[in-house]
């Protein structure tokens, strides 16, 4: 065994008894099923194995991929991380958004050759409420790209008023409260853009944000995100 490696051992060894005494300072439990753990218990981490997928029932838009179903410990999970302070599963998270970026850039390239001129692929996130951004400290999806190797484009979009959290309106309201929201920095004009949020329930954000990229001179390919709801309902163009 060579002394590398050797040190490599002891470093992990060590970081392991610090983290199995703070565990018993400072007990966490698991923020998926709430079983003692330090972070997320091994059946919680096999449950957030990505599995990116195109939401086929999707409204009218962009293509969106998604890398889990919102629904039992992704659930419990995403919700945990965004409003509860639990960044500790933000590498977990990081992985499957990175597994739907992939996937959404994938499909976008499958469908058509870029124009040169184009560039590379911009990752547009969805901006959130100063309230949402005082009351978290960071931004989750931000977070979870930065963590996962991939740099949000800066600038991006901006909100031009604040809204209600989208959380518990009925489709009809999100869209009326995203509605004309949101600008886009016109250094996207011409730029190829994949629009990135946390969970995809109604689509009206994400329609909301293509509008704004559009209404510059932007193009967007596609959407991905860390979760998709089926509470959503596809939307007609009339409707």
């Amino acid at each position: 065994m060579t002394a590398n490696v050797l040190l490599r051992l002891l470093l992990v060894a060590a970081r392991e008894a610090a983290l199995d005494a703070l565990a018993i300072l400072s007990p966490v439990a698991c923020s998926g099923c709430g079983a003692p753990d330090r972070s997320l218990c091994p059946a919680c981490r096999h449950a957030l194995r990505p599995r990116p997928q195109p939401v086929l029932d999707a409204a009218i838009g962009p293509p969106i991929w998604a890398a889990l179903d919102y629904s039992g410990v992704v659930r419990a999970v995403v919700p945990a991380f965004k409003d509860k302070g639990r960044t500790d599963a933000v590498v977990v998270l990081a992985r499957a958004l990175r597994s739907a970026v992939a996937a959404a850039v994938a499909a976008a390239g499958a469908a058509g050759a870029p124009e040169p001129e184009a560039g590379p692929v911009l990752l547009v996130t969805i901006p959130s409420t100063r309230a949402a951004f005082r009351k978290r400290g960071y931004h989750p999806t931000s977070f979870a790209l930065r963590r996962a190797g991939l740099r949000p484009a800066r600038p991006g979009l901006r909100l031009t008023r604040q809204g209600s959290d989208q959380a518990g309106l009925s489709a009809a309201e999100r869209e009326g409260n995203r509605s004309g929201s949101i600008a886009a920095s016109p250094a996207l004009a011409g730029r190829r853009c994949l629009i990135v949020d946390d969970i995809v329930t109604t689509g009206a954000t994400v329609r909301e944000a293509t509008r704004a990229i559009e209404a510059v001179g932007g193009r967007v390919i596609g959407v991905a995100a860390i979760a998709h709801t089926a509470l959503r309902r596809p939307h007609s163009r009339s409707g």
